[in-house]
């Protein structure tokens, strides 16, 4: 998304490393979420410590509702049935292919950010 607004950083893919198995396999928020809450973030977010946060609220809370409304869940272990933190669970997505299923999440996440970014949602 930041590449798509002509923003650039070698920070970028380092923060959301631990994004992946709902926040480090803690089946916890989505993954997918996380980062589209970050990319949001980027654009309605504030630039200094004591600006407001309400800004990004209302962007955000779209972007929840609006996962949750297409997928039932925005947690992680819901979403995919499985518990990532747990080896069998992850013996279960690789061989289940559940990265399928998560790279449409993050394609629809990234879709509904651009939306809300772009006023469309």
């Amino acid at each position: 998304m930041a590449e798509s607004k002509n923003i650039q950083s070698e920070v970028i893919p380092k923060i959301s490393s631990g994004f992946c198995g709902g926040i480090a396999r803690t089946c916890g928020l989505c993954g997918a979420v996380s980062g589209a809450i970050m990319a949001i973030s980027l654009f309605y977010g504030r630039s200094a410590p004591n600006e407001p946060f309400d800004k990004s609220y209302i962007p955000v809370q779209k972007m929840i509702n609006t996962f949750e409304n297409k997928f039932g869940s925005t947690n992680c272990k819901v979403l995919i049935g499985l518990d990532l933190g747990t080896e069998e669970g992850v013996k279960k997505f690789l061989s289940e292919n559940k990265i399928e299923q998560c790279k449409n999440f993050t394609e629809e996440a990234t879709r509904m950010a651009m939306s809300i970014i772009e006023g469309k949602i």
